[in-house]
């Protein structure tokens, strides 16, 4: 393969995580990583774009930045696109679409704009566009400068490749890793989610231990690109090792369906037998045999199921069961109002920044290891 040449990559997320999943791409090897508002810069070749989308947890998308220029109007849009070496980027044979947005711009009708470069890529190159393909430029025109870049990752990053089965308000993967990292979770530790729905927190924790790649069972839109080389990406995913830990990952939930999907999902992304769910109430919870690890959970909370008084009661239980069992542990609750994670009782640490879920704001609080203590009164 040919040196690959430098690119700006942007690998974008959740407002609010930027400085969590920045601190991943520098742990990934991934050269200047930065965070910036709405995710995080880095430069590499082509090859750190395959292994950001194939090793990277908390990403939801991967750019490379194609072209950059200042357009007033739709003609001289047109004349800048046409100057791209697209055949550097797409293959003439590979059907792609555009997604424009426009923000304080004398171009301001982002569909037009798409159209533009729709027509400057097809007279150029002679590739179809398509509204469903796979391959996506994204065009961003801001106060007149108008950015191209290229969707390396298609469908969204967090969806792995084996979760088939969802419960009520899921978690999307990506931010569960984060949220993970965030509690300082490095894989050797237990986890233990109490309220587990579909499994998301506890099949993260068991990948992360177990040293999968989230992206080994899934297709990208790069491998369609000019810039592919199958070989070199073959070798890439065979490069991969499998850790190996003496850890168990621990799910429960009172609603019997959620440990069936969960179970399910668990045992298509192969971490079945490092796993284990439980149908039980919080009431009923107990620490598991071993070391204390971490409790993570994302509770219901006011503006996505049930009242605030019946909210405020399962806080408090969860609080003291906790308090009473769990000497040790270390929590982390994902809620979207702070009065729902004090009425837990537990020792919060200053709560994180918030973090855009769901049309929600939720914030990750946490807590030290907990001290065996009587459980406060309901």
């Amino acid at each position: 393969m040919t040196k690959s040449p430098d690119l700006e990559i942007f690998l974008s997320t959740a407002p609010g995580l930027e400085a969590v999943l920045a601190e991943e791409a520098k742990e990934k090897r991934l050269r200047d990583a930065k965070p910036v508002p709405g995710g995080v810069t880095c430069k590499g070749g082509w090859p750190a774009v395959w292994r950001a989308n194939l090793e990277l947890r908390g990403a939801s998308r991967v750019l490379v930045r194609i072209g950059k220029f200042r357009a007033a109007h739709l003609s001289e849009l047109d004349k800048r696109a046409r100057t791209i070496a697209w055949n550097e980027v797409l293959r003439p044979g590979v059907p792609f679409r555009v997604e424009a947005t426009c923000r304080r711009s004398r171009i301001y009708h982002s569909g037009a704009a798409a159209e533009r470069i729709e027509r400057a890529i097809g007279e150029r190159l002679g590739a179809p566009h398509a509204p469903d393909a796979e391959v996506s430029i994204m065009v961003r025109i801001e106060c007149d400068l108008c950015t191209l870049s290229v969707d390396t990752s298609g469908e969204l990053l967090h969806k792995r490749g084996f979760k088939e089965a969802v419960g009520k308000a899921p978690m999307r993967e990506s931010m569960a890793a984060l949220f993970l990292r965030q509690c300082g979770y490095d894989g050797g530790e237990p986890v233990l989610d109490p309220m587990c729905g579909s499994g998301t927190f506890v099949i993260e924790a068991a990948e992360i231990a177990a040293g999968l790649r989230p992206g080994r069972a899934r297709r990208f839109a790069f491998e369609k690109l000019a810039s592919f080389d199958e070989a070199a990406w073959l070798e890439m995913q065979g490069a991969g090792g499998r850790a190996r830990t003496g850890f168990r990952f621990y799910g429960s939930d009172r609603d019997a369906g959620a440990i069936r999907l969960s179970r399910a999902n668990a045992l298509r992304a192969g971490v079945a037998g490092l796993t284990h769910f439980s149908e039980l109430s919080i009431r009923d919870l107990v620490a598991p045999e071993g070391p204390p690890g971490l409790v993570i959970v994302n509770p219901p909370y006011g503006g996505r199921i049930g009242d605030k008084t019946r909210l405020k009661t399962l806080y408090r239980t969860l609080g003291a069961t906790l308090l009473a069992r769990f000497s040790g542990w270390r929590v982390g609750i994902v809620t979207s109002e702070a009065a729902l994670a004090h009425a837990t009782g537990l020792p919060l640490k200053p709560a994180g920044p918030p973090v855009a879920h769901g049309g929600l704001r939720v914030t990750l609080f946490q807590t030290g290891p907990l001290t065996s203590q009587a459980p406060p009164r309901p």
